[in-house]
Protein backbone atom coordinates (compact mmCIF):
# COMPACT_ATOMS: atom_id res chain seq x y z
CA UNK A 1 0.00 0.00 0.00
CA UNK A 2 1.40 3.38 -1.04
CA UNK A 3 0.77 6.62 0.90
CA UNK A 4 -1.70 7.64 -1.82
CA UNK A 5 -3.54 4.31 -1.41
CA UNK A 6 -3.62 4.81 2.36
CA UNK A 7 -4.92 8.36 1.93
CA UNK A 8 -7.75 7.12 -0.31
CA UNK A 9 -8.56 4.30 2.15
CA UNK A 10 -8.97 6.78 5.01
CA UNK A 11 -10.95 9.15 2.80
CA UNK A 12 -13.34 6.33 1.91
CA UNK A 13 -13.73 5.62 5.64
CA UNK A 14 -14.69 9.26 6.21
CA UNK A 15 -17.24 9.14 3.38
CA UNK A 16 -18.73 5.90 4.74
CA UNK A 17 -19.03 7.35 8.24
CA UNK A 18 -20.75 10.45 6.84
CA UNK A 19 -23.08 8.35 4.66
CA UNK A 20 -23.99 6.26 7.71
CA UNK A 21 -24.75 9.49 9.61
CA UNK A 22 -22.26 8.48 12.28
CA UNK A 23 -20.08 11.45 11.46
CA UNK A 24 -21.65 14.80 10.63
CA UNK A 25 -18.90 16.77 8.96
CA UNK A 26 -17.93 17.85 5.43
CA UNK A 27 -15.87 15.26 3.56
CA UNK A 28 -12.44 16.76 2.81
CA UNK A 29 -11.08 16.77 -0.73
CA UNK A 30 -8.16 14.62 0.42
CA UNK A 31 -6.66 13.15 3.57
CA UNK A 32 -3.03 13.87 4.34
CA UNK A 33 -0.86 11.04 5.67
CA UNK A 34 2.77 11.42 6.68
CA UNK A 35 5.63 9.17 7.70
CA UNK A 36 5.54 8.63 11.46
CA UNK A 37 8.04 10.84 13.22
CA UNK A 38 10.76 9.40 15.52
CA UNK A 39 9.17 8.06 18.68
CA UNK A 40 5.78 7.63 17.03
CA UNK A 41 3.91 4.42 16.29
CA UNK A 42 3.43 2.59 13.03
CA UNK A 43 4.51 3.55 9.53
CA UNK A 44 2.21 6.49 8.80
CA UNK A 45 0.05 8.93 10.75
CA UNK A 46 -2.83 11.29 9.98
CA UNK A 47 -4.39 14.22 11.84
CA UNK A 48 -7.69 13.97 9.92
CA UNK A 49 -9.66 13.30 13.14
CA UNK A 50 -8.44 16.60 14.61
CA UNK A 51 -9.47 18.34 11.38
CA UNK A 52 -13.01 16.91 11.51
CA UNK A 53 -13.62 17.17 15.27
CA UNK A 54 -14.88 20.77 15.26
CA UNK A 55 -17.39 20.45 12.40
CA UNK A 56 -18.57 17.08 13.80
CA UNK A 57 -19.05 18.52 17.33
CA UNK A 58 -17.10 15.55 18.73
CA UNK A 59 -13.74 15.13 20.38
CA UNK A 60 -10.89 14.21 18.06
CA UNK A 61 -10.52 10.85 19.81
CA UNK A 62 -14.19 10.07 19.19
CA UNK A 63 -13.75 10.86 15.51
CA UNK A 64 -10.58 8.75 15.42
CA UNK A 65 -12.45 5.79 16.94
CA UNK A 66 -15.17 6.09 14.30
CA UNK A 67 -12.59 6.08 11.52
CA UNK A 68 -10.46 3.33 13.05
CA UNK A 69 -13.44 0.96 12.99
CA UNK A 70 -13.83 1.59 9.26
CA UNK A 71 -10.15 1.42 8.31
CA UNK A 72 -9.01 -1.55 10.41
CA UNK A 73 -8.74 -4.70 8.33
CA UNK A 74 -8.52 -2.92 4.98
CA UNK A 75 -6.17 -4.62 2.52
CA UNK A 76 -2.57 -3.59 3.14
CA UNK A 77 -3.17 -2.29 6.68
CA UNK A 78 -1.91 -4.39 9.57
CA UNK A 79 -2.85 -2.25 12.58
CA UNK A 80 -4.53 1.11 13.37
CA UNK A 81 -3.82 2.88 16.66
CA UNK A 82 -4.87 6.19 18.20
CA UNK A 83 -2.31 8.34 19.97
CA UNK A 84 -2.29 11.75 21.64
CA UNK A 85 -5.40 13.89 21.24
CA UNK A 86 -6.62 11.83 18.27
CA UNK A 87 -3.88 11.02 15.77
CA UNK A 88 -4.48 7.90 13.67
CA UNK A 89 -1.36 5.72 13.33
CA UNK A 90 -1.16 3.04 10.65
CA UNK A 91 1.11 0.01 10.53
CA UNK A 92 1.12 -1.48 7.05
CA UNK A 93 0.89 -5.17 6.38
CA UNK A 94 4.48 -6.42 6.26
CA UNK A 95 3.59 -8.73 3.38
CA UNK A 96 2.58 -5.81 1.19
CA UNK A 97 5.36 -4.58 -1.12
CA UNK A 98 4.39 -0.92 -1.47
CA UNK A 99 7.65 0.04 -3.18
CA UNK A 100 7.45 -2.73 -5.76
CA UNK A 101 3.78 -1.98 -6.44
CA UNK A 102 4.51 1.71 -6.96
CA UNK A 103 7.43 1.06 -9.29
CA UNK A 104 5.38 -1.44 -11.30
CA UNK A 105 2.54 1.05 -11.64
CA UNK A 106 4.78 3.87 -12.84
CA UNK A 107 6.58 1.61 -15.30
CA UNK A 108 3.34 0.21 -16.68
CA UNK A 109 1.58 3.56 -17.09
CA UNK A 110 4.58 5.70 -18.08
CA UNK A 111 3.86 9.43 -18.43
CA UNK A 112 0.16 8.65 -17.95
CA UNK A 113 0.83 7.56 -14.36
CA UNK A 114 -1.65 9.46 -12.21
CA UNK A 115 -4.32 9.72 -14.90
CA UNK A 116 -7.61 8.36 -13.63
CA UNK A 117 -11.36 8.10 -14.02
CA UNK A 118 -12.56 10.24 -11.11
CA UNK A 119 -14.25 12.70 -13.52
CA UNK A 120 -15.62 10.18 -16.01
CA UNK A 121 -19.12 11.23 -17.02
CA UNK A 122 -18.51 14.91 -16.23
CA UNK A 123 -19.04 17.44 -19.02
CA UNK A 124 -17.09 20.60 -18.20
CA UNK A 125 -17.66 23.76 -20.22
CA UNK A 126 -15.06 26.42 -19.54
CA UNK A 127 -15.02 29.96 -20.85
CA UNK A 128 -12.36 32.61 -20.56
CA UNK A 129 -11.60 36.17 -21.57
CA UNK A 130 -9.65 37.05 -24.72
CA UNK A 131 -6.42 37.28 -22.71
CA UNK A 132 -3.32 35.09 -22.87
CA UNK A 133 -3.09 34.03 -19.23
CA UNK A 134 -6.77 33.12 -19.14
CA UNK A 135 -6.36 31.12 -22.36
CA UNK A 136 -3.27 29.24 -21.13
CA UNK A 137 -4.89 28.52 -17.77
CA UNK A 138 -8.10 27.23 -19.36
CA UNK A 139 -6.05 25.03 -21.69
CA UNK A 140 -4.09 23.53 -18.77
CA UNK A 141 -7.26 22.99 -16.73
CA UNK A 142 -8.75 21.21 -19.72
CA UNK A 143 -5.73 18.92 -20.03
CA UNK A 144 -5.89 18.07 -16.32
CA UNK A 145 -9.63 17.39 -16.39
CA UNK A 146 -9.36 15.18 -19.49
CA UNK A 147 -6.60 13.20 -17.75
CA UNK A 148 -9.20 12.33 -15.09
CA UNK A 149 -11.76 11.22 -17.67
CA UNK A 150 -13.88 14.36 -18.09
CA UNK A 151 -15.19 15.67 -21.37
CA UNK A 152 -14.15 19.30 -21.75
CA UNK A 153 -15.24 22.15 -24.02
CA UNK A 154 -13.45 25.50 -23.87
CA UNK A 155 -14.73 28.71 -25.38
CA UNK A 156 -13.38 32.25 -25.59
CA UNK A 157 -15.19 35.54 -25.05
CA UNK A 158 -14.23 36.98 -28.40
CA UNK A 159 -12.09 36.04 -31.39
CA UNK A 160 -9.07 33.96 -30.26
CA UNK A 161 -5.62 35.49 -30.66
CA UNK A 162 -3.82 33.70 -33.57
CA UNK A 163 -0.61 33.60 -31.50
CA UNK A 164 -2.29 31.28 -28.99
CA UNK A 165 -1.75 28.40 -31.42
CA UNK A 166 2.01 28.76 -30.87
CA UNK A 167 1.32 28.07 -27.19
CA UNK A 168 -0.48 24.82 -28.03
CA UNK A 169 -3.94 26.26 -27.43
CA UNK A 170 -6.98 25.26 -29.45
CA UNK A 171 -10.19 27.19 -28.73
CA UNK A 172 -13.50 25.88 -29.97
CA UNK A 173 -15.79 27.98 -32.09
CA UNK A 174 -19.50 28.02 -31.47
CA UNK A 175 -21.74 29.01 -28.61
CA UNK A 176 -20.17 31.06 -25.82
CA UNK A 177 -19.44 29.36 -22.51
CA UNK A 178 -19.72 30.87 -19.03
CA UNK A 179 -16.52 32.72 -18.22
CA UNK A 180 -15.18 30.71 -15.29
CA UNK A 181 -11.41 30.89 -15.77
CA UNK A 182 -10.40 34.34 -14.49
CA UNK A 183 -6.73 34.60 -13.46
CA UNK A 184 -5.07 37.96 -12.95
CA UNK A 185 -4.25 39.17 -16.50
CA UNK A 186 -0.66 38.83 -17.73
CA UNK A 187 -0.33 42.44 -18.82
CA UNK A 188 1.20 41.42 -22.15
CA UNK A 189 0.03 39.72 -25.33
CA UNK A 190 0.92 36.20 -26.40
CA UNK A 191 3.08 37.56 -29.22
CA UNK A 192 5.08 39.76 -26.86
CA UNK A 193 5.70 36.92 -24.42
CA UNK A 194 6.60 34.45 -27.15
CA UNK A 195 9.16 36.80 -28.67
CA UNK A 196 10.84 37.34 -25.31
CA UNK A 197 10.44 33.99 -23.54
CA UNK A 198 9.40 31.30 -26.01
CA UNK A 199 6.44 28.94 -25.49
CA UNK A 200 7.70 26.80 -22.58
CA UNK A 201 8.84 29.64 -20.31
CA UNK A 202 5.70 31.60 -21.20
CA UNK A 203 3.41 28.76 -20.17
CA UNK A 204 5.35 28.08 -16.96
CA UNK A 205 5.41 31.77 -16.06
CA UNK A 206 1.66 32.05 -16.55
CA UNK A 207 0.72 28.78 -14.81
CA UNK A 208 3.15 28.55 -11.86
CA UNK A 209 1.57 31.35 -9.75
CA UNK A 210 -1.91 30.81 -8.32
CA UNK A 211 -4.57 32.40 -10.49
CA UNK A 212 -5.29 35.16 -7.98
CA UNK A 213 -1.61 36.22 -7.92
CA UNK A 214 0.21 38.34 -10.46
CA UNK A 215 2.38 36.31 -12.85
CA UNK A 216 6.06 37.36 -12.75
CA UNK A 217 7.19 37.22 -16.37
CA UNK A 218 10.76 38.50 -16.22
CA UNK A 219 13.79 37.19 -18.09
CA UNK A 220 14.74 35.13 -15.02
CA UNK A 221 12.43 32.46 -16.49
CA UNK A 222 15.24 31.81 -19.01
CA UNK A 223 18.08 31.61 -16.48
CA UNK A 224 19.72 28.19 -16.29
CA UNK A 225 20.12 28.01 -12.55
CA UNK A 226 18.53 26.54 -9.43
CA UNK A 227 16.64 29.75 -8.76
CA UNK A 228 14.57 29.18 -11.90
CA UNK A 229 12.01 26.52 -11.01
CA UNK A 230 11.30 25.65 -14.66
CA UNK A 231 14.97 25.00 -15.29
CA UNK A 232 15.20 22.94 -12.08
CA UNK A 233 12.30 20.68 -13.09
CA UNK A 234 13.58 20.16 -16.64
CA UNK A 235 17.17 19.71 -15.45
CA UNK A 236 16.10 17.00 -12.99
CA UNK A 237 14.25 15.25 -15.83
CA UNK A 238 17.26 15.42 -18.15
CA UNK A 239 19.53 14.23 -15.32
CA UNK A 240 17.52 11.01 -15.10
CA UNK A 241 18.14 10.33 -18.79
CA UNK A 242 21.85 10.95 -18.21
CA UNK A 243 21.79 8.40 -15.37
CA UNK A 244 20.06 5.81 -17.56
CA UNK A 245 22.61 6.41 -20.31
CA UNK A 246 25.50 6.17 -17.85
CA UNK A 247 24.17 2.91 -16.45
CA UNK A 248 23.92 1.45 -19.97
CA UNK A 249 27.57 2.35 -20.58
CA UNK A 250 28.44 0.51 -17.36
CA UNK A 251 26.43 -2.51 -18.44
CA UNK A 252 23.43 -2.45 -16.13
CA UNK A 253 19.81 -1.32 -16.09
CA UNK A 254 17.35 -0.40 -13.39
CA UNK A 255 15.43 -2.96 -11.34
CA UNK A 256 13.15 -2.11 -8.39
CA UNK A 257 14.52 -4.85 -6.13
CA UNK A 258 14.78 -3.72 -2.52
CA UNK A 259 13.41 -0.33 -1.47
CA UNK A 260 16.23 2.26 -1.36
CA UNK A 261 17.05 3.36 2.18
CA UNK A 262 17.40 6.89 3.49
CA UNK A 263 15.29 9.93 4.31
CA UNK A 264 15.70 11.30 0.77
CA UNK A 265 14.42 8.04 -0.75
CA UNK A 266 11.44 8.02 1.62
CA UNK A 267 10.60 11.62 0.73
CA UNK A 268 10.84 10.92 -3.01
CA UNK A 269 8.72 7.76 -2.74
CA UNK A 270 6.04 9.70 -0.85
CA UNK A 271 5.92 12.39 -3.54
CA UNK A 272 5.68 9.83 -6.35
CA UNK A 273 2.93 7.96 -4.53
CA UNK A 274 1.07 11.24 -4.03
CA UNK A 275 1.24 12.16 -7.73
CA UNK A 276 -2.22 10.78 -8.67
CA UNK A 277 -3.80 12.73 -5.80
CA UNK A 278 -1.92 15.88 -6.85
CA UNK A 279 -3.22 15.58 -10.42
CA UNK A 280 -6.79 15.02 -9.27
CA UNK A 281 -6.66 17.97 -6.86
CA UNK A 282 -5.28 20.24 -9.59
CA UNK A 283 -8.10 19.16 -11.92
CA UNK A 284 -10.88 19.51 -9.37
CA UNK A 285 -9.73 22.90 -8.11
CA UNK A 286 -8.88 24.16 -11.63
CA UNK A 287 -5.43 24.98 -10.29
CA UNK A 288 -2.51 24.07 -12.59
CA UNK A 289 -0.23 25.86 -10.11
CA UNK A 290 -0.73 22.93 -7.72
CA UNK A 291 0.80 20.58 -10.28
CA UNK A 292 3.67 23.00 -10.96
CA UNK A 293 4.52 23.16 -7.26
CA UNK A 294 4.31 19.38 -7.00
CA UNK A 295 6.76 18.99 -9.87
CA UNK A 296 9.15 21.42 -8.18
CA UNK A 297 9.03 19.31 -5.01
CA UNK A 298 9.69 16.12 -6.99
CA UNK A 299 12.64 17.73 -8.81
CA UNK A 300 14.29 19.08 -5.66
CA UNK A 301 13.81 15.82 -3.78
CA UNK A 302 15.12 13.79 -6.72
CA UNK A 303 18.30 15.85 -6.82
CA UNK A 304 18.69 15.53 -3.03
CA UNK A 305 18.27 11.77 -3.36
CA UNK A 306 20.82 11.67 -6.17
CA UNK A 307 23.38 13.55 -4.06
CA UNK A 308 22.77 11.41 -0.97
CA UNK A 309 22.89 8.01 -2.71
CA UNK A 310 24.12 8.01 -6.29
CA UNK A 311 22.28 5.63 -8.63
CA UNK A 312 25.60 5.12 -10.45
CA UNK A 313 28.72 3.52 -8.97
CA UNK A 314 31.24 6.01 -7.61
CA UNK A 315 35.01 5.47 -7.70
CA UNK A 316 35.90 1.79 -7.45
CA UNK A 317 32.33 0.66 -6.78
CA UNK A 318 30.83 -2.05 -8.96
CA UNK A 319 27.18 -1.94 -10.10
CA UNK A 320 25.05 -3.60 -7.44
CA UNK A 321 21.41 -4.33 -6.64
CA UNK A 322 21.36 -1.11 -4.62
CA UNK A 323 22.40 0.91 -7.68
CA UNK A 324 19.76 -0.77 -9.84
CA UNK A 325 17.09 -0.04 -7.23
CA UNK A 326 18.15 3.61 -6.87
CA UNK A 327 18.13 4.00 -10.64
CA UNK A 328 14.59 2.57 -10.79
CA UNK A 329 13.42 5.17 -8.28
CA UNK A 330 15.14 7.99 -10.19
CA UNK A 331 13.60 6.83 -13.48
CA UNK A 332 10.15 6.75 -11.87
CA UNK A 333 10.67 10.36 -10.77
CA UNK A 334 11.72 11.27 -14.31
CA UNK A 335 8.54 9.69 -15.64
CA UNK A 336 6.44 11.77 -13.24
CA UNK A 337 8.25 14.97 -14.24
CA UNK A 338 7.75 14.27 -17.96
CA UNK A 339 4.07 13.44 -17.53
CA UNK A 340 3.43 16.48 -15.36
CA UNK A 341 5.15 18.88 -17.72
CA UNK A 342 3.13 17.44 -20.60
CA UNK A 343 -0.12 18.19 -18.77
CA UNK A 344 1.06 21.78 -18.35
CA UNK A 345 1.77 21.91 -22.08
CA UNK A 346 5.53 22.20 -21.54
CA UNK A 347 8.23 20.12 -23.22
CA UNK A 348 10.58 17.87 -21.26
CA UNK A 349 13.84 17.70 -23.24
CA UNK A 350 16.25 14.86 -22.57
CA UNK A 351 19.23 17.19 -22.80
CA UNK A 352 19.62 20.77 -21.61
Amino acid sequence: MTPADLSMTVLRAVRRAVDENVLRAPVPARVRVERTRPGGRGDYASAVALQLAGPAALSAREVAEILRERVAGAPGIGRVEITGPGFLNFTLDASADAYGALMSRVRAQGPRYGHGDALVGDLLRFGHAREVRAAVTADAVGRLARAQGARVHIGCDGVPDPDWARLGITVEAGEPFPTEIRPVPAGATAGELLRRLGPDATRWGLLRPAGHDRAPLGDDLLVQGEGNALFLVRYAHSRVHALTHGAALLGFTSAPGREPAGAEADALLALLADHPAALLAAARHRAPDRLARHLEAVARTLLDFHDAASPLPVGDEKPSAAHRSRLALAEAAGTVLAGGLSLLGISAPRHL
